[in-house]
Formats: structure tokens, sequence, C-alpha cells
């Protein structure tokens, strides 16, 4: 009976032991997986929201420049880059506001030309967007989102930056940022409105050229000045 004591109380607290070891294991691997996300948020002022055709992508709320954008967000040379999320706000008609998810480390099936981005975007579309996000294809989700809904669920796990042609220089800058998510416009800009709303979130405003370039550009040079902090 003693011995059966024994073995019970030091049984359970070595089962303790290892829950414990187990959830800081946890919380250690999901802090690491944090700090390295890296995200960018467009949109799409005229981007539809309904199926479109790929033979007229531009068509489609010039959806032509978020496929672009999502290239120059993810693909690298031979490779996709980890940790990587894509956010594009749909404004367009039929259906606003959608939002379009990709997460690079799910990927799976897309290429880096436009039509084969796209076509995962016209998937999506076809799938009936609700609050939660539904995943359409691996890596690929939908929500049915505004603005300020999107912005506020990021913000528990991103510092939020505007990119604007007057803002701080991303260089000087780009060392310091922790998991930092960039929100820019299409070819239209971002509408006051909506720029209120983002200044409500953004930690700060910078920029990565006094001129206005075009969006998948912007991207393009800002995955450059944050890998080139990172060396």
């Amino acid at each position: 009976m003693i011995l059966w004591r024994f073995y019970e109380e030091n049984f359970h607290e070595k089962s303790q032991q290892l829950i414990m070891c187990g959830i800081c294991l946890l919380t250690l691997t999901y802090n690491i997986i944090i700090y390295h996300m890296r995200g960018f948020l467009v949109i799409g002022n005229k981007a539809t929201t309904g199926p479109f055709s790929l033979k007229n992508i531009p068509g489609a709320g010039r959806m032509d420049i978020l496929c672009r954008c999502i290239s120059q967000a993810i693909f690298l040379s031979h490779s996709i880059r980890e940790s990587m999320e894509v956010y594009l706000l749909l404004l367009g008609n039929p259906n606003p506001p959608r939002v379009v998810k990709i997460r690079s480390d799910e990927l799976r099936g897309m290429s880096p030309d436009e039509r084969s981005v796209a076509g995962l975007i016209r998937k999506a579309l076809k799938f009936k967007a609700r609050e939660k996000w539904t995943e359409t294809n691996s890596g690929v989700f939908i929500s049915k989102k505004d603005l300020i809904g999107l912005l506020e669920e990021l913000s528990s796990f991103y510092r939020i930056y505007y990119m604007r042609e007057d803002g701080k220089d991303l260089r000087k800058l780009a060392g310091k940022m922790k998991n930092p998510l960039f929100v820019l416009g299409d070819h239209l800009g971002v509408k006051k409105e909506d720029e209120k709303v983002i200044l409500q979130f953004a930690e700060d405003i910078v920029s990565i050229s006094k001129l206005s370039l075009m969006a998948e550009q912007c991207i393009t040079i800002a995955n450059y000045e944050l890998d080139r902090a990172a060396q």
C-alpha cells in the first residue's frame, strides 16, 4: 500500500511536469512562428466579389494587379517564402466586402503566373463567405469582413504599417520591425474613409519611395528591405 501511494504520487508529479513542459514547448513554438510572420493587405477598390472569367482578369476590377501582388509577396525564384500571408480586401460588386487570405506555409497548387493565381481567387469566390474563415484550397481562405473587422483581427498578432509616399523611410525602420503587416491600395490608392480606419490601427506610416509606385513594386521593395535588414 505504501509503495502504491509512493508510485501514485510520483507518477502524478511527473505527469504534471511533462504537461507543463509540453505547454512551454508549444508556447515557445507559437511565439517563434508568430515572431517571424510577415504580411501584406492590399485593398482592391473595384475588385470583383463574384466569379470572373480568366480570359479577362483585368476586367474583374483590376484583379490582375492583386494577382501580381500575391506573386511578388510569396514567390521566390524556385520556391515560396515561408511564414508569409497576403490579404486581399475585395470591395467591388456584386457581394462586397470579401477577403481572400493566402498563407504561404500551407499553399499548394499555385504558380507565379497571373492565370494560376486568379484561378484560385475565382475558386474562393464561389464559396459562401462567412465571418469565420473558410478554406477553399490548401493555403487559400475566404471570409466576409470589412476593413475594421479585418484590422481588428490582424492587429492581435501583427504590427500594422500603412504604406504611403510621405511616410518614414522603411530602410531605417526595417531592422526593428517584428511581425509587420503592410497595408496598401491598388491602382486607385486608398479612400480617405479607409485611410482613417487604417491609421487607427497603424503603428506608423512608411515609405519605400516618394514616387507613386505600382502596388506589386511596393511589395517587392518592402520584401527586399526586410530581407536586407535580416541579413
